[in-house]
């Protein structure tokens, strides 16, 4: 046994010999890492070498030269790369996020498309990303076995097309945007020549029989030739970096610091990725001796005679046996390089909620969106009932790029798994209102060859688009009720987007209104319809509202005077799509909707001696209600005496089946307005007069003194255009609005002629004439439509 373990000892020396002398293969120790090459990942290093493709031998290199097509940039490609290369972003270790992300979702493609196709991932069946650093060539590479790329791809993808992207990025650049958000815009891989002065691209594509390089330095210019090696990848794509020159880009070609990068960046990617590393390793050798060759053959005769005396008695020399062993061994640390898995983390999603910290969320959101804030808040849940599955949902704390842009607005960024399995980013899983949420889907119960006619068609699929509407909701309510100050910035944010859901999703209709939040006449902040009815008066069934389009207007307005100054409160509505909403929605709860700008106003503690005393007005100012009849023909449909003022003269409001002044003039903006349609968007005014107001009884009076007296019908024209005004109406005619206010300044300074004012009035009544006429003709249409 002593002489077994002598030649064991042996054989270990000769062995450490030999590979200190040749160097080793993947996995065996080695001397010198420069020498070993993955085959499939690297090619044979030859020396650091100046010139297009450093990374081939001569030969090769003049092939690639020789057969070499080079291409311009697009100019909006160029534009993105002068900004990256100029840029003096100090975290330029952004790039192998981009690229590692571009690496998983070659990947995830090529999954996806061996469940169709069984011999699709043929050879190369690991779906895998390897990073190696090579101080030696100075050159980081990031190789994937994902779908690769044809040479017209290449062409495509990484150069002559312009994608939308480059321009966006581009400006939010110019914006004060920062380069971390490059992998937004979908330009990610360009971040390389943050850290290298050339990109050297290979790749492989089942459709195409040639393996292609693509080649930049980063200037205008980019090329495309066949790789003279044939096909080395099987299938897949290498990104070869040939780093910068300085202390920062050193740091690169540092394993440790590559594996810190790499593993913040890929904790979440759901592929295994591996690092060209080394570690240390203890072996036992035989301990040199400088024995001659006649005494090595008298030691080995000897152990031939000792160990026939063991085998005679073998008790003997075990007890021997361990001494014997330290005596001629020695313990030596060596190096040893392999290829070390950096990321075997089990999908968050499918891990329980307990196990999960706040900051593993976090990550997981970034890695998810490439977003470098954090989420303003998630819901982690499992769907349980007709269809199972997992999912977790984030409200990012800022509006993805172009929210409402019609294009983007068709999906949401959910990634959708079956069996944790990626199958698609773009299916629509959530309504337009949602599209703002980031997060997975991962179901066991759709089919792995599903495809996206399938997706929109699925009856399992809706079951889930329905659960997880219902539990954003719960998220945004839950948000709601715990953390108010957190919800208010959820507010300023996507409150657009609740009020859509108010209007698409009738079937959430009452949860979302709960969701809704408005600035108040009585409060300092915003409130809910809920706080409303809590601070509402006794026997109160109403909620009163008025929209607008400034906040400082709404709270000035004549058609809230009353209502105020008998202790109700007002909601105040400023945003476009309030007022589309509320065309809908009537009511909440038990308590009717009353908007202020229209007609009809009735308070409920509105008691018989009110009543009475307007009927005395009614009767009091007759005449002046007549003659604001028959001198704004045309321009009101009515003019009654209000319920609402108590400081200004006068107001106008619509009728209550009409369009408000607001709307029209949302109605009014719109690019592809039918002139002859929004005629009929124009709705009856109803001009409601303050039989308390100073000028409205001195005009009364006039009137009654003379009924030809010029000043009351300028007065009269300028009560009305004031009242619009203040109403929410625009002027229609500021010519004539600007001539009234010119006469009376001239009347007031005593400096009017008879012949201007004659003038004047000769000119409104032409124009009165006029539109009536067109009203006449307007209600001759209605009757034969």
């Amino acid at each position: 046994m002593k002489l077994e373990i002598v030649l064991f000892a042996v054989v270990v020396a000769l062995f450490m010999s030999l590979t200190a002398a040749v160097g080793s293969v993947d996995g065996v120790f080695e001397a010198d890492p420069s020498v070993v090459a993955d085959s499939q990942f690297t090619a044979p290093k030859t020396g650091t070498v100046p010139g297009s493709f450093a990374s081939f031998s001569e030969e090769e290199r003049a092939k690639l030269e020789a057969s070499g097509k080079k291409y311009q940039f697009d100019a909006e490609v160029g534009r993105l790369m002068n900004i990256i290369i100029n840029s003096l972003y100090s975290n330029a270790n952004v790039f192998l996020r981009e690229l590692i992300s571009n690496a998983s979702d070659a990947l995830d493609k090529a999954r996806f498309a061996s469940l169709t196709d069984s011999e699709y991932l043929g050879a190369t069946a690991e779906l895998e990303v390897r990073i190696r650093a090579d101080p030696e060539l100075r050159t980081l590479t990031i190789t994937d076995t994902g779908v690769g790329m044809t040479r017209d791809e290449l062409v495509q993808n990484l150069g002559t097309i312009a994608r939308s992207g480059t321009t966006e990025f581009a400006k939010a650049l110019a914006n004060g945007g920062d380069m971390s958000l490059i992998g937004q815009f979908g330009v990610g891989f360009y971040s390389a020549f943050l850290v290298a002065d050339r990109v050297t691209v290979t790749s492989k594509n089942n459709e195409d029989a040639k393996q292609w390089v693509w080649d930049s330095t980063s200037d205008a210019t980019f090329t495309v030739a066949e790789d003279p090696r044939g096909n080395t990848l099987g299938r897949g794509t290498q990104i070869v970096l040939h780093l910068k020159e300085g202390e920062d880009f050193d740091e690169l070609l540092d394993a440790a610091h590559v594996r810190s990068l790499a593993k913040h960046y890929s904790e979440f990617i759901d592929f295994p990725i591996y690092l060209w590393s080394s570690h240390e390793e203890t072996v036992t050798v035989e301990k040199p001796t400088d024995a001659t060759d006649e005494d090595q053959e008298a030691q080995e005769d000897e152990a031939e005679d000792s160990e026939l005396a063991v085998e005679e008695d073998e008790d003997e020399w075990e007890d021997d046996e361990d001494e014997g062993e330290d005596e001629d061994e020695d313990v030596q640390t060596i190096t040893v390089w392999d290829w070390e898995r950096i990321n075997d983390t089990k999908p968050i999603w499918t891990r329980a909620k307990e196990d999960i910290t706040e900051e593993d969320y976090t990550k997981f959101y970034k890695a998810l969106s490439k977003d470098l804030q954090d989420p303003l808040d998630y819901i982690h849940f499992q769907g349980e009932g007709d269809v199972n599955f997992k999912s977790i949902l984030y409200i990012p704390t800022e509006p993805p790029q172009g929210m409402f842009d019609a294009k983007a607005a068709d999906v949401s960024k959910l990634r959708l798994y079956v069996r944790r399995v990626f199958i698609s980013e773009d299916f629509a899983s959530l309504p337009k209102y949602l599209s703002f949420l980031r997060g997975v889907v991962d179901s066991d119960d759709l089919p792995l060859n599903v495809s996206r006619e399938l997706l929109q068609q699925s009856r399992i699929l809706a079951s889930i688009r329905k659960k997880l509407v219902r539990k954003a909701v719960a998220m945004f309510q839950t948000l709601a009720s715990k953390d108010e100050e957190k919800y208010e910035k959820f507010w300023k944010t996507y409150g657009t987007n609740v009020k859509l859901g108010v209007i698409e999703d009738k079937a959430n209709e009452e949860r979302l209104l709960r969701l809704l939040r408005y600035h108040s006449s009585t409060m300092g902040e915003l409130v809910s319809f809920d706080s409303y009815i809590e601070r509402m008066k006794e026997n109160q069934k109403e909620i009163y509202y008025l929209a607008g389009t400034d906040l400082a207007e709404l709270e000035s307005s004549p058609l809230l005077e009353r209502v105020v100054a008998k202790g109700y409160e007002v909601l105040f509505m400023t945003e476009p799509i309030d007022e589309y909403m509320y065309q809908t929605v009537k009511k909440y709860e038990d308590y009717k909707l009353v908007n202020l700008a229209k007609e009809g106003l009735k308070l409920d503690d509105e008691d018989e001696t009110e009543s009475d005393k307007k009927s005395e007005y009614q009767e009091t100012f007759a005449d002046l209600i007549d003659f604001f009849k028959s001198h704004l023909k045309g321009k009101v449909s009515k003019v009654v005496i209000s319920d609402r003022l108590t400081s200004s003269p006068a107001a106008l409001t619509t009728s209550s089946w009409g369009h408000t002044a607001n709307l029209q003039r949302l109605m009014k903006m719109q690019a592809l307005q039918d002139k002859v349609e929004a005629k009929w968007y124009k709705a009856q005014r109803t001009m409601e007069i303050n039989p308390e107001h100073p000028i409205i009884r001195e005009l009364a009076a006039r009137l009654a003194a003379d009924p030809e007296d010029s000043n009351v019908v300028l007065a009269a024209d300028l009560v009305f255009e004031t009242a619009a005004l203040r109403s929410g109406f625009e002027v229609e005619n500021p010519a004539d609005f600007a001539a009234t206010i010119n006469a009376m300044l001239s009347r007031s300074l005593g400096i009017a002629h008879e012949e201007q004012q004659e003038e004047q009035e000769q000119e409104q009544q032409e124009e009165q004439e006029q539109e009536q006429q067109e009203q006449e003709q307007e209600e001759d249409l209605k009757a034969e439509l």
